[in-house]
């Protein structure tokens, strides 16, 4: 199952396909009891996509076939026992994939031309993505963090690693025969390369970077460093042979420390934005915002979420509705998340009630 959404994947997922490329969506669960629902509320959503295939005119019984073969061979490579809050299928004619997501998802079955990608970017957007880069004199490791974890990332070239022989370097600082390692030319060398390594990576899929290795090794690159000069250090050995647990809670503290300051940042921000009558609040209006391309910082409660359908009176406004109403749009908030993305504005996920009066979503306009 795939988790990291990168911008090259996101353009290949949106392009479009041959008819019918179809979308399967449905809610997972973590934890028992609630867990024990996904597995048949899974077979019978992908069960519902095939009955869609079955009775669409527009669709050839030898592209049915194709598709529904897909189907089966995605349905055999869920593993709920990883399961987070989500899950996307992805399959037409000639291939498929799997999406878990760690934000729920409402469950749908969508045919069409293009896979419906707002939920996955949303999701990527709501886990606050980082990167986490682990130093020491023979190896180099790049952790892809968000959602409370971090998984090793096997891009970019890393893990980087050097051979030498009878090369121990913990030894041998531990029995004095090398009295830096990271005063070595040829760690020296080994370091830039990481640095340079790590700098295409931000190029392609920038996010903030921390830097974790022993207070030599962090010494070296603010000498040596361009990226990983200027990102956050933490003097923490040990961890470019890590675990993921180990990895994760040495970068916890500086994390939270850090969302805390970005909730600061957009409350400020968001406090201007009335003041100069730039502000937006509320479902209806922000989406109307966003539309328009006119929204610059989009703020939402991590768990907001709300179906509404259009009001009827053809002014495009939208009211709430409930779940399975006729027309309904139970994920209006990541259709927003993804649209504002998609026009360049910082989307930015906050605490529950953080936003107070604005209704769990709000934004500053650009104009």
């Amino acid at each position: 199952m795939e988790h990291a959404l990168s911008p090259t994947t996101l353009i290949e997922l949106r392009r479009p396909r041959p008819y019918p490329a179809v979308s399967v969506l449905t809610p997972t669960h973590r934890r028992e009891p609630d867990n024990a629902q996904d597995p048949v509320r899974l077979r019978n959503v992908v069960a519902e996509a095939k009955k869609r295939l079955e009775h669409d005119p527009a669709v050839t019984r030898e592209r049915r076939n194709d598709v529904v073969e897909q189907l089966d061979r995605a349905l055999a490579e869920v593993d709920l026992t990883h399961a987070e809050d989500g899950l996307a299928i992805f399959a037409a004619p000639g291939e498929h994939q799997v999406w878990s997501l760690t934000r729920p998802v409402p469950e749908r079955v969508v045919l069409s031309d293009t896979f419906l990608t707002r939920n996955l970017v949303a999701a990527q957007a709501a886990e606050r993505p980082f990167w986490v880069l682990a130093v020491s004199a023979d190896r180099v490791t790049l952790w892809n963090g968000g959602g409370h974890r971090v998984t090793e990332a096997q891009t970019g070239g890393f893990p980087m690693t050097r051979d030498r022989d009878n090369f121990d370097a913990e030894r041998q600082e531990r029995i004095g025969d090398l009295p830096s390692t990271f005063r070595d030319e040829d760690t020296r060398h080994f370091l830039r390369d990481a640095d340079t390594a790590v700098a295409r990576v931000l190029r392609t899929r920038q996010r903030p970077l921390y830097v974790t290795g022993e207070t030599a090794a962090l010494s070296l690159l603010d000498e040596i460093g361009t990226v990983t000069r200027d990102a956050a250090h933490i003097p923490h050995g040990g961890l470019a042979h890590g675990t993921p647990e180990a990895v994760w809670q040495a970068v916890r503290p500086m994390v939270a420390a850090e969302d805390r300051r970005n909730v600061d940042t957009v409350a400020r921000r968001l406090e201007a934005a009335r003041g100069h009558k730039a502000f937006a609040a509320g479902v209806d209006e922000v989406r109307q915002n966003a539309q328009q391309g006119r929204i610059q910082l989009l703020a939402v409660e991590e768990n907001f979420r709300t179906a509404v359908r259009a009001d009827g009176d053809g002014g495009g406004h939208l009211v709430p509705a409930e779940s399975g109403d006729l027309d309904v749009r139970e994920d209006i908030v990541d259709e927003i998340v993804e649209r504002c993305l998609d026009t360049g504005a910082e989307v930015r996920f906050v605490p529950d009630g953080a936003l107070g009066d604005a209704r769990g979503i709000a934004g500053v306009l650009r104009y």
